[in-house]
Order: structure tokens, then C-alpha cells, then sequence
């Protein structure tokens, strides 16, 4: 475990990557309690009209404030959802890790999402505090209730769930209305996008969460979830949600494209790369330049997600997409395009972790 994590922490290009990464590896296979799907439902327990009672996406019951006004992140996707829904002026603070969009930065900081600081976390005096099962530590949230301080922990498990969390996350800020226009907007971006693809076979792919130790995704992820919006699927068959597996493995499996999800450099220069890297060279997909470099929004169950589904889809499917605005391929490469800003605040910017 420890000769994985220093590996994977040479190869950082920068902490935020490096969080998820560890987040994968350490939480991986731990239990999860299911989520529920009443979510901000009154269970009639409420105990005045300041607060109510509400069973979280992780299903534990928390008393909450009936309009939270101070809120701390303890994860980057919890923080872009807050600039997506517009309420970024209740963000008390965020993690160091959260940096999208830019202004996130500006926010007071409480550490890194696997172990934040408590001290610094109830400094900032927060009625609510916003955590998710696939980076933050149950210790953490413990600790915080503890503390006598409310935390709402999201669980999304795919594409739909986390646009539920989403409307979730709005209405405990009181801004239900909001919430709902956004997913809406959202909703109907996925829904067009299947309507195009529709009548298309899905494409075989590899998702690469990381290349040394080469991680994957199950089929069980929000990730892989993703992938079938976009018309497409993991050859890696796993329940496991962030298997291994090796170079040999995925020779034999023959994906038809790779999609790298944790890299900076353009598609082009990635596939020069992996052209002369044993066993990836092997690759018909590497050969024919059938190599995808998404966003990183495509690990974060966050409204960029769909931007990276879009993306995907026009990759993998670019006989849907040719004659739209965009859409390019030189040299039977596909190029490299940053996601889509639709939807997203003013101030978003393209994601850098």
C-alpha cells in the first residue's frame, strides 16, 4: 500500500489529483451505508422551526438547520457544486484541494479532504458541514457530530445520483427553486445527448483513473455510469470499484479507445508518449490514436461531470458530432478540447487540479 501511494505521489502533477488518487486506494472496498432515497424528507422528528431532521445519502439522521447560512466543503465536488448552484456567498470554507472554479482558492482552507483540520473547521463557525463517502474519512464526520456540529454526507453511486445530491445540497441551503433549475438544465442536456445516441453500439473502453499502478474503474462507479451516458463502456469487468489491473490484461482486452483521465498534456502528445512506453504500444487503440484525454471533473460526482459526458461522447462517437461546431480530428487523432462551460458559474474556470 505504502510503495502504491509514494509512487502515485512522484507522479502527482499536483495535490488535488494526488487527494482523489489516495481517496481511491484508502477508501476502496470499505463498507458504505446505502443511500436513501427519501433524502431531505421530514421523518416528523423536527425539532423546531429552526432545524429539521433529514436522513442523509449515507443514511444517518442528522438535525440540520432549515436554512443553512455557513457552510464548509470538505471535498472539491461538494464545493463546485456550491458555485454551480450560485451559493458560493454561504461557503465559509472549502479544502485546499478545491480549486474549481478559481475563486474556491480564495475561500479559508481547513486542510486536505482525508484529514481536515477540526480546530480550523469550527473556527469558521459553520451550522453545516458538506462531506461525501468516495473522499472523506466516517472518522471525520464522527468527529464533527461529536462536536455537536451537523454534516450532511453525499453518496452518489451514478450520473442520476448525483443530480439528486445536487438538489439536495440547494435545498438545504434554502435554495430549492435554484437547485431545480440547474438539474433541470442538466437533465436536459443528458437527455438530448441520448436521444443523439440513441440508435449507436457502445464503445469498448479503458479507463485509466491512474497509470502507475495502472487503476481502473468497476462497473458499479459513478464513473462507469458516466461512460454508458456517453455511449460507452469498461472492457474491465470488476466489482471492485477501483481495480488493478495490468498492461498484459489490457492487451488482451483490446479496448478500442483509452480514456486518461489525470493527465495535462493534449491528446496528440499522450499518444507519442504511450507510443513508446512498453506494453501500451502494444495497443491497437495507442496505435491508431484512439487515446481520450478528459477533464478532471470526470472523477467528481459534481454538475462538470457533465461537461466531461459530453466530451466523451463526441470522442468516441464522432460520426454523431461531425457537423457540429468543434469537432475536429487531424491525422485520425483524436484532439485534445477543453469541456464545456454551459452551466457553470461566471467565474469557472477550465479545470487544472
Amino acid at each position: 500500500m505504502q510503495r502504491a501511494l509514494s509512487c502515485a505521489s512522484g507522479r502527482a502533477r499536483d495535490g488535488r489529483q494526488l487527494a482523489w488518487l489516495v481517496a481511491f486506494v484508502l477508501l476502496a472496498g470499505s463498507a458504505r451505508a446505502s443511500s436513501v432515497g427519501r433524502g431531505l424528507d421530514d421523518d416528523g422528528s423536527t425539532r423546531n422551526s429552526n432545524t429539521r431532521v433529514v436522513t442523509d445519502e449515507a443514511g444517518r439522521v442528522v438535525t440540520v438547520p432549515a436554512d443553512a447560512k455557513r457552510i464548509v466543503s470538505l471535498a472539491p465536488n461538494l464545493t463546485e457544486t456550491i458555485y454551480a448552484l450560485g451559493i458560493e456567498d454561504r461557503l465559509a470554507g472549502d479544502t485546499e484541494y478545491c480549486d474549481t472554479p478559481a475563486a474556491a482558492k480564495m475561500k479559508p482552507h481547513v486542510g486536505a479532504p482525508l484529514s481536515p483540520s477540526l480546530e480550523a473547521i469550527v473556527a469558521l463557525h459553520p451550522d453545516l458541514v458538506l462531506a461525501t463517502t468516495s473522499i472523506n474519512r466516517r472518522e471525520t464526520v464522527d468527529a464533527l457530530a461529536h462536536l455537536g456540529i451537523p454534516v450532511y454526507t453525499s453518496d452518489p453511486h451514478t450520473v442520476r445520483g448525483m443530480l439528486d445530491s445536487v438538489e439536495r445540497i440547494a435545498e438545504l441551503a434554502g435554495s430549492a427553486a435554484t437547485g431545480t433549475e440547474v438539474v433541470d438544465r442538466l437533465r436536459m442536456r443528458l437527455d438530448a445527448l441520448q436521444m443523439q445516441l440513441a440508435d449507436r453500439p457502445l464503445v469498448h473502453v479503458l479507463f485509466v483513473v491512474w497509470e502507475s499502478p495502472l487503476i481502473t474503474i468497476g462497473q458499479n462507479t459513478f464513473i462507469a455510469d458516466a461512460l454508458r451516458w456517453a455511449g460507452a463502456e469498461s472492457v474491465v469487468i470488476s466489482k471492485q470499484n477501483w481495480p488493478q489491473i495490468g498492461i498484459e490484461e489490457v492487451v488482451r482486452l483490446a479496448p478500442e479507445y483509452l480514456v486518461l483521465s489525470n493527465h495535462t498534456g493534449a491528446a496528440p502528445a499522450e499518444i507519442e508518449r504511450l507510443r513508446s512506453s512498453s506494453g501500451w504500444k502494444e495497443l491497437d487503440a495507442v496505435e491508431t490514436g484512439h487515446v481520450i484525454v478528459l477533464p478532471d471533473e470526470v472523477l467528481e460526482p459534481s454538475p462538470g461531470l457533465v461537461d466531461a459526458i459530453e466530451q466523451l461522447a463526441r470522442d468516441v462517437h464522432p460520426e454523431v458530432f461531425a457537423s457540429q461546431r468543434g469537432t475536429r480530428e487531424t491525422g485520425g487523432e483524436v484532439a485534445d478540447r477543453p469541456a464545456s462551460s454551459a452551466g457553470r458559474t461566471k467565474e469557472c474556470a477550465p479545470c487544472a487540479r
